[in-house]
């Protein structure tokens, strides 16, 4: 074949385009895609639209946080009762759910910084007159002696009715730990909004979640329900919520914290919180 100048141009330049591509397809294959799970039913945290599109302030934190990190990412809705164990088992990067930092948890997976702290409390619903002992103040389980006054005092009131609570969570241990066995029955349930309904349908006497689910909750119920008792912190309460990832999956949690690291130093961390919950839950990190 004849080299032609019009030939070797075309060749030329088939041959830099080639070469122009082949980083791009090469930076394509080495950037996955991580998959996180989220429940779609725990507000303001995560919540549904009708439509099925996934909203709420974890969102909103991830989708920040992705842009710090650089990465790609789809979020999944799945059911909280083994939520974790799925992690576990592969089917999915990371979970942002809410999810405490314990010892227990530690086991098994490993945890990003915290983006939020605060407290659990009861709700109640006014109608009923029932209120418990310590509302306003906080509770650290660290210290036995403050937590065996305050136990006893919300026992006494409580001995006798029932309790709901999200199952699996450090609500269900709390609960199953310091008042199963003093005469409070527990229920648990597969979601959170289902202790909501039944506590607003009379069938259960309180419900026991997190101070910002319940802030969530009352906001829609203010004139009906309200939050009574102590805010109780540490020891089963664990140590605020994170991002879960794989146990020894350390370069994942490193790039999660270090983004959420930056979002505490510039306030972004403590305009969201403000934007979701009204107040500030979030630690400086």
């Amino acid at each position: 074949m004849n080299l032609t100048r019009s030939t070797f141009l075309r060749s030329a330049l088939a041959a830099a385009a080639s070469l122009a591509a082949a980083p791009s397809a090469l930076l394509a294959q080495e950037r996955k895609k991580l998959v996180f799970a989220t429940e779609g039913t725990f507000p303001p945290f995560n919540m549904t639209r009708p439509n099925g599109e996934l909203y709420g302030f974890e969102l909103d934190l991830l989708a920040e946080v992705a842009k710090r990190a650089d990465f790609d990412y789809e979020v999944i809705a799945q059911a909280w009762d083994g939520m974790i164990q799925g992690l576990v088992d592969g089917k999915y990067d990371a979970v942002i759910d809410s999810v405490t930092i314990t010892e227990k948890r530690l086991e098994v997976v490993d945890f990003s910084l915290p983006y939020t702290t605060g407290g659990s409390t009861f709700a109640v619903m006014k109608e009923t007159g029932l209120e418990l002992p310590g509302t306003g103040t906080f509770v650290d389980l660290d210290d036995t002696a403050a937590t065996e006054r305050a136990v006893a005092a919300i026992a006494e009131v409580l001995a006798g009715k029932t309790v709901g609570v999200h199952v699996a969570t450090i609500q269900a241990d709390f609960l199953n730990q310091y008042l199963a066995d003093k005469g409070v029955t527990i229920r648990t349930y597969q979601t959170g909004p289902e202790v909501y309904q039944d506590l607003m349908n009379g069938r259960l006497d309180a419900g026991m979640a997190s101070v910002t689910n319940i802030s969530a909750f009352l906001e829609k119920n203010v004139e009906t329900a309200m939050a009574t008792g102590p805010s109780f912190k540490g020891g089963v309460m664990g140590r605020g919520s994170a991002i879960v990832v794989q146990k020894g999956n350390a370069e994942l949690a490193d790039k999660l914290s270090a983004a959420l690291k930056s979002m505490s130093d510039d306030g972004t961390l403590e305009k969201l919180s403000n934007q979701w919950f009204g107040m500030v839950v979030t630690p400086k990190l």
